[in-house]
């Protein structure tokens, strides 16, 4: 047999011996959605509203002072307003909107984490001014108020990396309990952050809760507004971050150490890894980096590159470090939504 006849079957038999789904490892189109001001400060959390305008917090846990940032852009990623936040730290996180409430002037009610006071805000998306929603008691140490979520009833959780606590306030804030406070909600690992990204299942019957310094995905039963075990979904998810589950509970992590999304079903498995780095180009990193909380919008998925040099903050290196150190102008990502390589867009 020739030399290349025995290739053509190595090729052949390479064919078929992949399996059916490995088209799930397509990694998709990262593109660019949109560029924050020049000095700006880091883009952490995202939202977007019925009309498919997306928000954005800056995150500046070492600026002296506030008020913290608030940046809006349209669909098509033209900035529409960038807001100050009345009576903010300049350390802001996750964000979202309300999913019944409106504000005296008629408005969406906009909750956003301020992690350097410690507290929830309810802010105008139009004109930035605030008021205290929620504030989260403090236990042994200082509060790590990450991210926020709702139920079907309108109540608010809201994870707490520091303390390893889910928070619950009811849909007008206010008083405050601990739904959860589990030891797999802490971390002593890198970064140095526990309990994150936050969001229930489509019966509510578990709240799913990334760990981003354990890079592990919790499970929390949930029945009757009450809290019942927590135990680990899955694990290695280098840096779970931002999280978010689609109609079919598939479940969206940030992997904010290894610059990509990564999908799982319902069990826990992996179905995708989407999106990578591919370097830094005119002082704006190109694909992921530091992907840290993600939204869908129609038929985007958006995507924050928080772009973090972790020794900023006093913190080790990590391997993105000196790359985020290059970044002078902050971005935001989108993908479109589906398993990349399936067939099955949603």
């Amino acid at each position: 047999m020739s030399a290349i006849s025995r290739t053509a079957l190595c090729l052949l038999a390479c064919i078929f011996l992949v399996p059916l789904d490995a088209a799930a490892w397509d990694r998709g189109h990262v593109e660019r959605f949109a560029s924050l001001p020049e000095g700006a400060p880091h883009p952490e959390g995202i939202t977007a509203d019925h009309n498919g305008d997306v928000y954005v917090p800056g995150f500046a846990p070492t600026a002296p002072s506030g008020p913290g940032k608030l940046f809006v852009f349209n669909e098509n990623g033209d900035l529409l307003r960038a807001l100050d936040i009345t009576g903010s730290s300049p350390a802001l996180l996750g964000l979202a909107f309300h999913p019944t409430n409106r504000l005296p002037n008629g408005r969406r009610q906009l909750l956003v984490i301020d992690f350097g006071a410690g507290n929830v805000l309810s802010v105008d998306p139009v004109t930035g001014d605030s008021s205290i929603f929620m504030k989260a008691p403090v236990l042994t140490v200082n509060p790590g108020l990450n991210a926020l979520t709702f139920d079907s009833a309108g109540n608010v959780y809201v994870s707490d990396s520091f303390q390893g606590i889910i928070w619950k306030t009811g849909p007008t804030g206010g008083a405050v309990t601990a739904w959860k406070n589990d030891p797999l909600l802490r971390t002593t690992g890198f970064p140095s952050f526990g309990a994150n990204g936050l969001q229930f299942n489509s019966d509510e019957s578990a709240l799913f809760v990334a760990n981003t310094g354990d890079d592990t995905v919790i499970k929390i039963a949930s029945s009757a507004g009450l809290a019942g075990k927590a135990e680990v979904f899955t694990e290695s998810i280098n840096g779970a971050d931002g999280l978010m589950l689609d109609e079919d509970d598939n479940v969206w992590v940030c992997a904010n150490q290894a610059d990509e999304i990564v999908v799982t079903d319902k069990t826990g498995k992996v179905i995708a890894k989407i999106g990578d780095f591919n370097g830094v180009r005119n002082g704006s990193p190109v694909g992921l980096l530091f992907p840290a909380s993600l939204v869908r919008s129609g038929e985007w998925i958006y995507i924050t590159n928080l772009s973090l040099d972790t020794t900023s903050i006093g913190a080790p290196q990590s391997v993105d470090s000196q790359w985020a150190a290059q970044v002078k102008t902050h971005t935001i990502s989108r993908i479109r939504f589906g398993i990349p390589g399936s067939g099955a867009a949603h």
